[in-house]
């Protein structure tokens, strides 16, 4: 919204500022003719002869045709000769004319854009005849003070550095690295549900509880092997003693010594039971001061991030490997890119790479870190990841999006910044500028990357042109009514 209120404020400051008279300066001096001609082209008469001329543009690229007319009556083409000079912006063309048909026809093709000062003469029984006009298309005239005031910047067009770019479809994924499947590891009826869908969590902290009997099991058997391990610890040391003191032979020291080890082993073993179902450490040092609920497990996240899955209500009995939370990590997402049979090569690990969402006009850097090594037998195609940050979560997994690779980079000998271009007519136009005449320049374009566009034909380097804030150039030549009219 600010963007657009900015605009509005620069063309209401801009139609106050050219709305002076500027912008209708240009075809004003235009010669009064006698209007239209037989065949739809303009009619030029003095005395008893008239000619028509006519910028024909049917089904052939733009010429000039020319009718002559003595007392009202056509006359053939032969009987009289005829040069047209068009006096352009940035330079001068000379039409010749040949009979053709009932016309005479013009040796070259008149280029777009149909603006110019007309210089017409013809001959005819060996008089001469000659008019002058204006016909302007896609003109206006501004002055420099107007300029500055709209916010226009002039620029000449020339070479510019410019990335070979391939725009590749992709889409937004999990991480799958830091994406958990939560299961209990046990079996048991779930007796709390702390965390719901779109919840954060960090890792380890609770998410669900569960009674389960195969912990309390467990848990009993930690604690009977604690005791025992204590007994045998207490029967070796007073075995040891009375061995010391030659009241009981090394053989029963000995059997009482390989009791405890074994009770140590026991003991450790049901403890790592417990840690290995998800049991924390300073629960399994409650259940050694008989401070613990022995059915009551407590299901920890196994990452920080957002539960995006749950599949588990409170009275619901669950199975060991039953998925019941999904846990992901958004601060960084995959992009699976598409390539297709002819990019194959040009895609590789390591290659830098832009990603582009177009409907919300953002983009984020990141780097191909893995090419799938084979191709789908159906498509033909292959696959390749980029991992991207998602600090904010706005790159949403499910998201269509583009990834723009960069294959090198060259010069273009002529190219345009992309935001000097309009449209006029149905061109693709940039507004040149001589002294403080603007006119518009239909150009065939190539490559666009970033900043620039490249131009294949339609402008000269070196020429001058207006980039920022080019709309306000377009506005004034819509009003200056300076229109295709032949």
């Amino acid at each position: 919204m600010k963007v657009r209120m900015q605009i509005v404020t620069v063309l209401a400051v801009a139609s106050l500022l050219l709305g002076t008279g500027a912008c209708n300066r240009a075809g004003t001096e235009a010669a009064k003719d006698d209007g239209k001609g037989p065949h739809g082209g303009k009619l030029l008469k003095k005395n008893d002869f008239a000619l028509e001329v006519k910028i024909f543009e049917e089904g052939v690229p733009p010429e000039y045709r020319l009718y002559a007319f003595e007392g009202g009556k056509a006359i053939p083409p032969s009987a009289y000769g005829a040069t047209i000079t068009l006096k352009r912006l940035e330079r001068t063309d000379t039409i010749a004319f040949a009979p053709r048909g009932d016309y005479l026809l013009g040796d070259k093709e008149i280029v777009e854009p149909h603006s110019f000062d007309v210089t017409v003469k013809a001959t005819r029984d060996g008089k001469p005849y000659e008019w002058t006009y204006a016909s302007y298309e896609g003109r206006t005239e501004i002055r420099p003070e107007e300029l500055k005031s709209a916010g226009v910047l002039i620029e000449k067009a020339g070479p510019a550095r410019m990335k070979n770019v391939i725009e590749l479809p992709a889409q937004i994924a999990l991480n799958a690295d830091a994406t958990a499947h939560v299961v209990p590891r046990l079996a048991g009826v779930v007796s709390e549900v702390r965390k719901n869908l779109g919840d954060p969590v960090n890792r380890g902290e609770v998410i669900a509880v569960i009674s389960s009997g195969d912990l309390a099991t467990a848990k009993q058997a930690y604690i009977e092997s604690g005791h025992r391990l204590e007994l045998a610890r207490v029967s070796a040391q007073r075995e040891e003693a009375l061995w010391k003191k030659k009241i009981s032979p090394e053989e029963d020291y000995l059997i009482r010594k390989h009791a405890l080890d074994e009770a140590q082993l026991t003991y450790q073993a049901t403890a790592q039971r417990l840690a290995a179902l998800g049991v924390s450490t300073d629960e399994i040092r409650a259940l050694s001061a008989g401070q613990c609920d022995l059915a009551r497990f407590a299901l920890r996240a196994p990452l920080s991030g957002v539960v995006i899955a749950k599949n588990v209500t409170v009275g619901e009995a669950v199975e060991a490997t039953e998925v019941i939370f999904t846990v992901a990590d958004l601060s960084t997402v995959w992009v699976e890119v598409t390539i297709p049979p002819v990019h194959l090569a040009a895609v590789r690990r390591g290659q830098p790479v832009v990603v582009h969402w177009d409907d919300q006009d953002l983009k984020v850097a990141g780097t191909v870190t893995y090419v799938e090594p084979l191709v789908d037998v159906g498509t033909r195609s292959s696959k390749a990841r980029v991992v991207i940050p998602n600090p904010t979560g706005v790159w949403r997994p499910g998201l269509f999006v583009n990834v723009h690779l960069t294959q090198n980079e060259s010069v273009v000998p002529l190219a345009v910044k992309a935001d000097a271009l309009q449209t006029f007519r149905d061109w693709d136009v940039v507004f040149i500028r001589i002294g403080d005449v603007f006119e518009a320049r239909p150009l065939e374009l190539g490559r666009r990357e970033g900043e620039w566009v490249e131009v294949l034909s339609g402008l000269t380097p070196g020429a001058e042109y207006a980039t920022k804030n080019s709309f306000v150039v377009k506005a004034d030549v819509l009003k200056s009514g300076a229109s295709h009219d032949h």
